[in-house]
């Protein structure tokens, strides 16, 4: 009599999501959604950490990735000294030749890439060409300058779409994207603001934590903060715009704390301000800082009384948490924005009355404008049961 042996059993393979961190803004964007992935029974957690996210000078955010629990798959050094426009082009390939070696190791079965920098072009590109999904996150939004390129771009190369607004969406969607590989999600980095607005106070001394350079300021009163950048289209007047800023700040006197740039064309410019200025006048009201953790940092911009500066921090996070924010210049024109934040130029004079007033209205009610809190989870759990593929077609062709 024969024997029929039982069938073995099929555990079906987790889906390997492959999460590309190149920047300090792109881990704070992406966090919750990294943590979301790893906390999914279906889904296996890849981290590729590159570009100025491994570097020191531009605050080491590899260090707080380790430290919040995710191990790295891979790193990917990729920058070329410069800060020009040049050094950025070859970052980019060069980013691109790296990138194609690390997921050819990692044979990921989806590769995520954030928002709108040359290492996310870069990353889109080499997954692409190796047949592999991409879900892009920030996609159809309005920046200006090299940013706009670079995200529409990845966005073509992209399968999947996490978008943050409605308009996004649209655009997308105008783009000739198909409407069933669009979803809006709302922000990660708006996950990390929820969890400071449900928890605020700044518990801590930046100084302390965080070391810093220059004067020692009182972050227990008023206090303000900095983040500008350079804008790649405008990199030749980097020192100038902030030098502006600088002048602005020390006029206005209030205790500040001023965060370095990000590793773009122009960066150098910036930099070569910050470290004249603060070396030749002495600013008695700045300190200045490389680097903090996602959650540390939105709870010293919650715990101020105005954000200033060119982040698109100042028009995601700052909207819900209700923070004031002056923005300088032309780096976000464009993008959906709350009722919190004022447009100037770089000027002394305009920055200091913007920020008087700012000061003076105080808190904004919370705007949602880019979600509520739950883009991490709702990433993930699409990640976890969409179909994934690598053709695409136009959806009005």
């Amino acid at each position: 009599m024969a024997v029929t042996e039982p069938a073995a059993l099929v555990v079906p393979r987790k889906r390997r999501v492959c999460v590309a961190v190149t920047a300090r803004p792109s881990y704070s964007r992406i966090k919750s959604a990294i943590r979301a992935i790893q906390q999914h029974p279906d889904l296996e957690l890849q981290v590729v950490v590159g570009a100025s996210a491994l570097l020191d000078r531009y605050g080491s955010a590899v260090k707080q990735i380790e430290e919040d629990g995710f191990p790295i798959s891979a790193r990917v050094y990729m920058v070329l000294e410069g800060e020009n426009l040049a050094s950025m082009a070859k970052t980019t390939g060069l980013g691109l030749l790296e990138l194609a070696t690390v997921f050819d190791n990692l044979k990921p079965d989806v590769v995520v890439t954030v928002a709108d920098r040359y290492e996310t072009l870069a990353t889109a590109v080499a997954a692409s060409y190796m047949n592999i999904p991409v879900a892009h996150v920030q996609g159809g939004e309005i920046t200006g300058s090299i940013d706009e390129k670079v995200r529409h771009a990845v966005t073509k190369l992209s399968n999947l779409h996490f978008v943050s607004t409605r308009p996004a969406a649209e655009r997308v969607l105008r783009m000739g994207e198909t409407p069933e590989s669009v979803f809006v999600t709302g922000c990660p980095s708006i996950d990390v603001a929820a969890e400071v607005a449900a928890d605020p106070g700044l518990r801590f001394d930046p100084a302390e934590r965080y070391g810093g350079v220059g004067a020692a300021v009182d972050t227990s009163g008023d206090f303000i903060v900095v983040l500008q950048h350079p804008v790649t289209t405008e990199y030749a007047e980097a020192r100038e715009h902030a030098t502006e800023t600088l002048h602005a700040i020390r006029t206005l006197d209030l205790p500040t704390l001023w965060f370095w740039p990000n590793v773009d064309a122009g960066s150098d410019g910036t930099s070569n301000a910050i470290r004249s200025f603060r070396e030749t006048e002495k600013p008695a009201n700045i300190r200045f800082f490389k680097n903090m953790s996602p959650t540390d940092f939105l709870r010293v911009v919650r715990a101020s009384r105005c954000l200033v500066g060119n982040s698109s921090v100042g028009i995601r996070e700052c909207a819900y948490l209700g923070v004031p924010v002056v923005n300088i210049g032309s780096r976000q024109s464009g993008r959906d924005r709350g009722r919190n934040v004022i447009d100037v130029e770089y000027a002394c004079s305009p920055i200091v009355q913007a920020v008087l007033s700012q000061v003076a209205h105080g808190p904004y009610p919370s705007d949602d404008v880019y979600g509520n809190g739950g883009a991490g989870v709702a990433i993930a759990g699409l990640l976890a049961d969409r179909p994934l593929t690598i053709e695409k077609r136009l959806a009005y062709a």
